[in-house]
């Protein structure tokens, strides 16, 4: 006796073993019973908090029972066809124990594992077991003991392996998706008593070509692993000639042609440290497999080009350290704001048809500027600088990342400047009792007009008016065009001025710059001075002089070409949202937000015909509720299979959660678990401990001591930031928000890389 409800065996939500099963059920009032039984275990607790993480209605979910003829098997059990472990959709694996499946599911034994690829057995496990459940003659089942001598023999015999094999491929084939699947033995005949999709599985990128790929997330590139929207994953296409894959709303580089190239390698190891540092090390795991690189293909659109910059940029990044030219990064800020300046102009005046095709030929020429190996040097040498500086200080000096407080208050750096900006707002804001009421009650649809009257009320609509003329493009998950930006959400920046007001000094703005200046120059005289007492000291300090100045020239660009990118983008999206606009007044769409569901070309489409079949937007929310839930891997294969990073863990504390060390310093302090901007509640002292930051989160580095992510490296934007404040950060702590408490006190340990729960 089982359950078929309504809410089992979806795409994304499976539901397995919420309700109740009953076996060997014999009898008239047995049967009743049961179905009984059955039913009310709809709502259990297990089964009810289930639809509540998951967002059924219960008064939407209906169930019946099956009856299905008892099998009484000398063997059972479940067999996934993809691996459960690694995701591989190639990988079979098969768990099996003596007498009825129950003793395997609820955990009573250990059951034998064998895994099958390719009809041929890779891996087998033969378990002890001492238990199994049995049925019992007058109806119901017992826990018995297995005789010793069976104990340690193989459940199945390698034939009925492989044939079992046969048959979940085939019920796989029949769904058209992995399939999580109950079979029984009896009399060497195989039942299939259940088969259910495996809902646990991260969707594969396609492929079209029948080889082997390796897809890398470029959300961990981005620091936004949250699930696009339909209209946010085809613009962010526009940045590339080529469409890079896309599984489960998010946006992944196929990495193979990379990895199939030495080139590509060599370039590979030379940035390794930069980035998200479990992605990395995934990569050099597939690295290490020289017999799948052999199966990758060797040339791909776009990563080919890859492949080939690689040496001109080299080229530009040596050849702009030579120069060290100091008025290079506000003539590349120039350019791009006469840029930004010339777009406004030419989109204002366009519509309909017009209007995309402008974006078309906007969004080429900046293809083109972008991929620029001079442009995209001028950064990279900065970063090339902080890690000489790194390496060598621990060479020469045994000093661990002292480059991290030679970055401070370095000019130029957009990110760190907007944070500091809001200080001014908060000291702007600070008088006025009334206004501080005001924005902790505050609403986006009104928030401007809700400073009317107010004592100060004036000043700072006009001061965060100003903020947001600069900045307000800016938000959580930047690269979704379609997420809502600070100029359309102001108050999602209220909880920064607030902590700002309550937790730092007035002039604080000014304090800070000097402040860092001044740690800069003490920090870069005592290195010089260190220096030039070693053996070979005066060769050793000019160098190292020189690799600062390229620091300190060159560094805060870093975070501008992405500041460059977004900024274009709203001036896009603000356009677009006029025709969004448009039709809704003509009746095509329900809310200008209806378009987000779109892919770029269907938006035009709709814009140019005046109709949409409006089931593509409600199929497309659903989807995307689905997507939101999923987690994405770092770097998957198209076979599924999931690769995982690992860290070196040396010298670290017993307990301790290991991390990529991003920037330098050891605090101590409380916990504060945050995973949306707009909920910091910070207080002084604080730890800020998130899933990812983007730039839109520096605001809140202020009135923080210490920073723990999820996803990063030593490039990514959190990062650099955290260095330019002098907080001590670690990133890419594998599930640190949920291994900590919010208000636990930790200890961050951002030289050696590592956090401590005390």
């Amino acid at each position: 006796m089982r359950s078929s409800a309504t809410a089992e065996d979806l795409p994304y939500a499976s539901f397995a073993g919420q309700q109740d099963t009953y076996l060997n059920v014999k009898g008239r009032e047995a049967i009743l019973q049961s179905v009984k039984k059955c039913w009310a275990s709809l709502f259990t607790d297990r089964a009810v908090i289930y639809r509540l993480r998951n967002g059924f209605d219960h008064r939407q979910v209906y169930l019946s029972v099956i009856i299905q003829r008892m099998v009484f098997p000398e063997a059972s059990g479940v067999m996934f066809t993809a691996d459960p472990a690694t995701s591989n959709r190639k990988v079979l694996s098969i768990n099996s124990c003596f007498g009825l499946g129950e003793a395997l599911v609820s955990g009573l034994v250990n059951a034998d594992l064998f895994t099958v690829r390719d009809a041929r057995i890779t891996d087998k496990v033969v378990a002890h077991k001492k238990l199994g459940i049995y049925a019992l003659e007058e109806g119901g089942t017992e826990t018995r003991g297995i005789e010793p001598e069976q104990q340690h023999i193989q459940t199945l015999t390698d034939e009925q392996v492989l044939r079992l094999e046969q048959i979940g491929r085939k019920i796989e084939t029949y769904f058209a998706c992995p399939q999580d699947i109950e079979w029984c033995l009896s009399g060497d005949k195989f039942y299939i008593v259940q088969s259910r999709p495996i809902t646990t599985l991260y969707p594969v990128p396609e492929v079209s070509d029948g080889k082997n790929h390796v897809f890398a997330s470029m959300g961990h590139q981005q620091m936004m692993t949250d699930a696009i929207k339909p209209l946010g994953i085809s613009f962010f296409q526009l940045l590339s000639d080529n469409p890079m894959p896309q599984a489960g709303g998010r946006i992944f580089m196929d990495i193979s042609a990379m990895l199939s190239s030495a080139i590509g390698r060599k370039t590979m190891v030379s940035m390794r440290g930069d980035g998200d540092i479990l992605m990395e090390n995934a990569m050099f795991k597939v690295m290490e497999r020289k017999d799948f690189l052999k199966t990758l293909p060797r040339k791909l659109p776009g990563n080919n080009a890859m492949v080939k910059g690689a040496l001109p940029l080299l080229f530009h990044i040596v050849k702009t350290s030579r120069a060290n030219d100091a008025a290079r990064v506000p003539k590349e800020i120039g350019r791009s704001d006469a840029l930004i300046r010339s777009l406004q102009e030419k989109i204002a005046s366009v519509s309909g048809d017009e209007l995309f095709d402008l974006i078309l030929q906007e969004q080429k020429e900046f293809q083109a500027l972008s991929s620029d190996p001079e442009n995209f040097a001028v950064f990279m040498a900065g970063q090339q600088a902080l890690k000489w500086l790194n390496k060598n200080m621990a060479k020469w000096l045994g000093d661990v990342k002292e480059g991290d407080a030679l970055s401070r208050s370095a000019p130029h750096n957009i990110t760190s400047e907007m944070g500091l900006a809001l200080l001014d707002v908060a000291d702007v804001v600070r008088p006025y009792p009334a206004v501080i009421a005001y924005l902790e009650q505050a609403d986006d649809n009104t928030f401007f007009e809700g400073f009317d009257g107010l004592p100060g009320g004036g000043v700072v609509r006009d001061s965060i008016q100003a903020f947001l003329e600069q900045y307000g493009m800016r938000c959580p998950g930047e690269i979704d065009i379609t997420r809502p930006r600070w100029s359309e959400q102001p108050t999602a920046l209220v909880p920064a001025i607030l902590s700002n007001v309550k937790n730092l000094q007035p002039g604080a703005h000014k304090t800070r710059v000097e402040q860092g200046r001044l740690e800069a120059e003490q920090k870069e005289r005592d290195l010089l001075a260190r220096l030039e007492r070693l053996p070979g000291g005066k060769r050793k300090a000019k160098k190292t002089r020189k690799k600062i100045s390229i620091l300190h020239n060159f560094i805060g660009y870093r975070e501008y070409p992405k500041y460059f990118i977004i900024r274009r983008w709203q001036v896009f999206k603000e356009a677009l949202m006029r025709e969004a606009a448009v039709l809704v007044q003509k009746g095509v769409i329900q809310n200008r937000e209806d378009v987000y569901y779109l892919s770029f070309e269907e938006f035009r489409d709709a814009v140019h015909s005046g109709h949409l079949d409006y089931s593509i937007i409600a199929a497309r929310k659903e989807e995307y509720a689905a997507f939101e839930k999923m987690t994405p891997p770092r770097v998957m294969t198209s076979e599924g299979e999931v690769i995982f990073g690992e860290y070196e863990a040396v010298d670290i504390p017993p307990q301790a959660l290991v991390g990529a060390p991003v920037s330098s310093g050891v605090i101590e302090g409380p916990a504060r678990i945050v995973l949306r901007m707009e909920d910091a509640n910070l207080e002084d002292g604080d730890i800020l401990v998130t899933t990812f930051t983007d730039p839109s989160w520096t605001p809140l580095f202020l009135s923080v001591r210490g920073l723990v992510t999820e996803v990063g490296g030593l490039m990514s934007h959190g990062s650099t930031i955290a260095r330019e404040y002098g907080l001590p950060a670690v990133a890419g702590v594998e599930n640190a928000t949920r291994l900590i408490e919010d208000g636990q006190r930790i200890r961050v340990n951002g030289t050696r890389g590592y956090v401590e729960i005390l």
